[in-house]
């Protein structure tokens, strides 16, 4: 799930190009996962209330807000076609520059999209931009750049995370963290990780078709419940981070 944001530069030129064609390929035969098979549903339930403004940016074909009625933004056009035709109400945008007014929405989603985006300065300060007062941002990102692999330049990613950026990116845009987890659906098997990547690289129409028709349903039985704990979470060994952020400025 991608959406880089603006200004423009080459390497924010490339890492569009790069997001829009992995995951066009990606979404362009997947089947819409419904947001209740997710481990991250009872959180979304518990967080919604009647009369919330909602907004998921970057769902690909994997939203995690109810979809009727929510608002997506997304640079998939296979994604936004499935997700209008669902009742979201959907807009071709980017992270960086989103068409929407000041402190519209009281519950927002973003997973796995600042880590793909040159300028995630200017991501977050439009996250908070149309956050209205105490709402609710969830957000995921993977961490530690010594943690860096092929893979995570074949799906576009931009940087993995310190612990102590990432602290600093949300505290410099009023954002503090309520709650955290350990996150990610990435195969724990490094050889079936390396064969993937492999597949990517020199297979991409088979390996697409195998993650949607076979390894996504298969890791969606075999997911966990999110178990979130206050405050931020001891990051040792931690690939990827699930947050529950809240803006207090």
């Amino acid at each position: 799930m991608s959406d880089p944001a603006s200004p423009h530069t080459a390497d924010h030129d490339r890492l569009l190009d790069t997001n829009r064609r992995f995951y066009n390929d990606l979404w362009k035969d997947s089947r819409l996962v419904s947001p209740d098979q997710f481990n991250t549903w009872p959180l979304v339930c518990r967080l919604n209330r009647d009369g919330f403004e909602r907004l998921e940016v970057g769902p690909g074909m994997r939203p995690r807000l109810p979809i009727a009625g929510t608002h997506f933004a997304d640079i998939s056009e296979p994604a936004l076609r499935t997700l209008r035709a669902e009742g979201g109400h959907t807009e071709s945008a980017v992270i960086g520059d989103l068409p929407y007014e000041d402190g519209r929405f009281d519950l927002i989603s973003a997973l796995d999209i600042i880590e793909h985006v040159e300028n995630d300065e200017q991501a977050m300060r439009e996250l908070t931009r149309v956050a209205a007062p105490g709402a609710r941002i969830l957000l995921s990102t993977p961490l530690h750049p010594e943690y860096w692999t092929r893979f995570d330049e074949i799906v576009g990613h931009y940087r993995r995370y310190t612990p102590n950026s990432l602290f600093a990116l949300l505290e410099r845009h009023g954002l503090t963290i309520d709650q955290s987890g350990v996150f990610g659906m990435k195969p724990r098997s490094s050889l079936l990780t390396r064969l993937g990547m492999w597949f990517l690289q020199h297979h991409r129409d088979t390996a697409m078709h195998y993650y949607n028709r076979y390894f996504m349903p298969l890791a969606l039985k075999r997911q966990k419940a999110l178990q979130l704990y206050p405050g931020m979470i001891p990051t040792e060994d931690v690939g990827e981070v699930f947050l529950v952020c809240r803006r207090v400025t």
